[in-house]
């Protein structure tokens, strides 16, 4: 699927509010995850209508996200203004990152990077933008093997991560609710990476 068709797709569920993947809840993984560790800057990748942004300020993070559907947010904006907040949330493409200028302690991604196509492209905007010893939590499902030219993850993405400097933390495997193999990740940017930044 073409990157523009995506993005239609991606804006007309949000306009017909029909985005399943959006449940306006925060995961018990990232309430774990500020539990454990002291708040800091926070970039949500794909962040949907911005409920973990509202999540994480919350907790005491600076926080900002983008979505490449222009539609998720303009939900984004309102729901920030009307839970009192100044958050920022633009358009912007994963692959590209092109409006984020600043690093972060905390990048998350809640089903972002396992349906694009340009993972490594990705990565690389994902090392750049990330702090020293800044963390990626990360949720995605698998490829499945009745839809092998579909979305999901394949073992050669878990390389390909490795391969950009990130070290796997912790890993919990799952299912999503469509009963796909799943699982929750936390990378960390490696000390000789970070130590070239």
């Amino acid at each position: 699927m073409s990157n523009i068709l995506h993005r239609l797709k991606f804006n007309f569920s949000y306009l017909t509010k029909k985005a399943p993947w959006d449940s306006g809840i925060s995961p018990p993984e990232l309430y774990d995850f500020m539990a454990a560790h002291p708040a800091g800057r926070a970039l949500d990748i794909g962040c949907g209508t911005g409920t973990n942004l509202i999540t994480l300020v919350n907790a005491g993070w600076q926080a900002q996200g983008f979505d490449f559907s222009s539609q998720a947010i303009k939900l984004a904006k309102k729901k920030i203004k009307k839970a009192g907040m100044q958050i920022p949330v633009f358009t912007d493409d994963a692959t590209q990152m092109k409006q984020v200028t600043s690093t972060f302690d905390l990048a998350l991604d809640l089903g972002c990077f396992h349906g694009i196509e340009n993972k490594a492209g990705y990565l690389k905007q994902l090392t750049r933008v990330l702090a020293p010893h800044g963390f990626w939590l990360i949720y995605g499902f698998f490829k499945s093997a009745a839809d092998p030219s579909g979305p999901g993850l394949v073992d050669s993405d878990l390389s390909l991560i490795e391969h950009h400097g990130l070290t796997l933390i912790s890993r919990t495997d799952g299912f999503d609710k469509r009963e796909r193999s799943s699982a929750w990740f936390l990378w960390q940017m490696s000390p000789e990476l970070t130590s070239n930044k």
